[in-house]
């Protein structure tokens, strides 16, 4: 899934280029690549299918041009994961009926790929055994209120570490997530999804038959030269859902796998800073010069050459790009949504 808009990275994320398609480490690569070469190992190359945004057909085929234009699935509306992964469920269903998949999203940091790929094995495993959704948890290790979080129920038939999902819960406060974290019973929820392609085409009919409701039509649609004008003319018309709430809170046959792989999802500022080298004060320069005079916990990114002088700051984000300047402490960070809002507001569209 790479169709997301990436807002709380601002002024780097752009509505015309968002975070998915920055090399944002300065590897040679962006998080998109880096996300198709983790999974190469487990999926090979013609099997992988790149679900984005009709305004990101270019770039996706840029950066990664040996997948198959049939293979590139493109979005005619922004609709949350719920009717993305419907339709890439009957997309793959009318193709190979017995098929499973994972569902993965292109922006994340995983820095334990060979437990990653153990991981993928074994959910492949479990959702090809019978009939079962599977979401992969990452077991917390601080109160993170950029997450949401999986509550676990009875674990299954023995498995501590597969358990079945009591509820999620979408970005809580600090106080809630700080009991979520000494509960025991809360994990990460990484957005990653592994299950048979017509597992989950009958738990949309079961649990979201508002959406599963627009995408019916007969399996050839979806496997021939009609599937993309049948979008284009009953995408927009689904409701924007999440696919945790559409069903994986709702199904009795719903579980999370917990586990230890090195993820992040990169959904903020701070996230960057985290996993980013930092010098004895804490603080992270990113592809740019910069002169950091008393200051501490602090991350600067700038585009070309310029220089940044910062003085007396402390846990502050400085991040400047193209027409924008963002000055911000790090605490704030999740207001930037609505400061991208009020910009485009005040300023326009050029600005975000």
């Amino acid at each position: 899934m790479c169709g997301g808009a990436g807002t709380r990275f601002w002024p780097f994320s752009r509505e015309s280029r968002p975070k998915q398609f920055i090399d944002f480490f300065g590897t040679g690569q962006t998080l998109l690549q880096l996300t198709a070469e983790r999974v190469k190992a487990i999926v090979p190359e013609e099997n992988i299918i790149l679900l984005t945004n009709e305004a990101y057909a270019g770039m996706v085929r840029e950066q990664l041009p040996s997948i198959s234009q049939e293979h590139i699935l493109l979005e005619p509306a922004r609709r949350d994961t719920g009717p993305a992964i419907l339709w890439a469920a009957r997309h793959i269903a009318a193709r190979h009926p017995d098929a499973s998949f994972v569902t993965l999203p292109s922006d994340h940091v995983i820095l334990k790929e060979a437990r990653f790929h153990e991981v993928l094995r074994r959910g492949f495993e479990f959702v090809e055994t019978d009939d079962r959704l599977l979401a992969i948890g990452v077991t917390p290790t601080t109160p993170n209120t950029a997450y949401s979080y999986i509550q676990k129920n009875d674990s299954f038939r023995g498995n501590p570490d597969i358990s079945g999902i009591k509820t999620i819960a979408e970005k809580p406060g600090r106080e809630m997530a700080e009991i979520f974290l000494k509960s025991g019973e809360f994990l990460w929820n990484a957005g990653i999804y592994m299950w048979k392609a017509k597992s989950v085409i009958k738990a949309f009919e079961r649990h979201a038959p508002d959406i599963s409701s627009v995408f019916e039509a007969e399996d050839s649609v979806f496997a021939g030269d009609s599937e993309m004008k049948f979008i284009a003319d009953v995408f927009p018309k689904a409701g924007s859902l999440s696919v945790d709430y559409a069903v994986m809170e709702k199904a009795d046959n719903a579980y999370v796998l917990e586990s230890d792989i090195g993820w992040s999802d990169l959904s903020t500022w701070n996230a960057l800073h985290e996993l980013s080298p930092k010098n004895r004060e804490g603080n992270v320069t990113q592809n740019c010069r910069s002169l950091l005079y008393d200051c501490r916990n602090c991350i600067v990114a700038a585009e070309g050459n310029k220089v940044v002088v910062a003085d007396g700051l402390e846990d502050y984000i400085i991040a400047d790009a193209g027409n924008a300047l963002l000055i911000c402490p790090i605490e704030a960070e999740q207001r930037i949504r609505n400061i991208v809002n009020d910009v485009r507001d005040r300023f326009g569209y050029d600005y975000i």
